[in-house]
C-alpha cells in the first residue's frame, strides 16, 4: 500500500537545523529533478525578488517565503511531516502515533511536492515556497519537469499494492498512473451532508483525509484493493460509497 498525500503550501518556518542535502532524501532517482528546479528557483528568487514573487504567486505581505527560497541551500531543515503544517497534516497528527503506526507512515506514506518530486515522513527539507501550478522561466511548469520522473519511482516503490491517491488536482496533474496502476488506484471525494445537502467543503475534504489515514495507520491495515479500502474505512465508522474506483467519504461534522 502506498499512500499519496499532497504537501501544504503553508509551511513551519524554521529557526535551526542543518541545510538542505539532497543527497540524504528518499528516492534517489529523482535528485537530478531536485537540482535543476532548486537551481532556477534559487536564482530567480536571489536575482529578481519582485518577479519572483509574481512567479510564485505571492503577495507584498509575503517577501520573507521568497527570502526563504533564495537561500534555499542554507536554510535549515525539519522533517517534512513537521514542516508540512496544514489541515490534513494537523489531523494525520503523525507525533501522537505509537511506535509502530510511525513504522507503518514510513513505509506507506509519500508526500506530493513541485520541489522534490515525493518525500518520506523522515526526509529532511527547508521550508520552500513552490507550488505545482508554478511555470519557473526558462525551465516550464512543474507537470513537464516531473511527470517523466516520477512515473517509474512510484511504480517501483507501489510494487503490486494498492495506491490511494489523495493528492489535489494541482499535484495530480505531475504525474498520472498509467492504466494498470490506475486499475489498483483508489481516490477519495470528501462530501459533507447538511440539510439533505452534500457540498465538497476543503476544510472537511482536507481535515477528513488526515482523519482517514491516521486510522488505518493505527489499525495496521494493508488493504489490497478498493472494495477492501472501502470495508475498512467502513468497519472503522465511516459512510462510504464506492463510485467505481472513487470512494465517497460523507461526513456531517469536521
Amino acid at each position: 500500500m502506498l499512500v499519496l498525500l499532497p504537501p501544504s503550501e503553508g509551511k513551519s518556518v524554521l529557526r535551526r537545523g542543518r541545510p538542505l542535502d539532497l543527497a540524504t532524501l528518499s528516492f534517489p532517482d529523482l535528485t537530478a529533478t531536485r537540482q535543476r528546479i532548486a537551481d532556477v528557483l534559487v536564482e530567480l528568487c536571489a536575482t529578481d525578488p519582485d518577479k519572483a514573487a509574481d512567479v510564485l504567486g505571492l503577495g507584498p505581505t509575503q517577501a520573507d517565503a521568497v527570502t526563504r527560497d533564495a537561500t534555499l541551500w542554507s536554510q535549515p531543515t525539519a522533517r517534512a511531516d513537521a514542516v508540512y503544517d496544514g489541515v490534513l497534516y494537523a489531523a494525520l497528527d503523525l507525533d501522537t502515533l505509537d511506535a509502530a503506526a510511525r513504522r507503518r507512515a514510513s513505509r506507506s506514506l509519500a508526500f506530493a511536492s513541485a520541489l522534490f518530486g515525493l518525500l518520506r515522513p523522515a526526509d529532511r527539507i527547508p521550508a520552500y515556497r513552490l507550488s505545482g501550478h508554478v511555470t519557473l522561466p526558462g525551465l516550464g511548469t512543474m507537470a513537464s519537469q516531473w511527470r517523466d520522473a516520477l512515473g517509474p519511482v512510484v511504480n517501483e516503490t507501489l510494487g503490486s499494492g494498492l495506491l490511494i491517491d489523495l493528492r489535489s488536482s494541482t499535484y495530480t496533474a505531475l504525474w498520472k498512473p498509467s492504466r494498470d496502476v490506475l486499475a489498483r488506484t483508489a481516490t477519495v471525494r470528501v462530501l459533507h451532508e447538511s440539510g439533505g445537502k452534500r457540498t465538497v467543503v476543503s476544510h472537511f475534504n482536507k481535515a477528513t483525509k488526515g482523519r482517514l489515514v491516521r486510522e488505518l495507520l493505527i489499525q495496521g491495515a494493508a488493504p489490497r484493493t478498493v472494495g477492501a479500502l472501502a470495508d475498512a474505512w467502513r468497519d472503522l465508522g465511516w459512510t462510504v460509497e464506492e463510485q467505481g474506483h472513487r470512494l465517497d467519504v460523507v461526513v456531517s461534522e469536521v
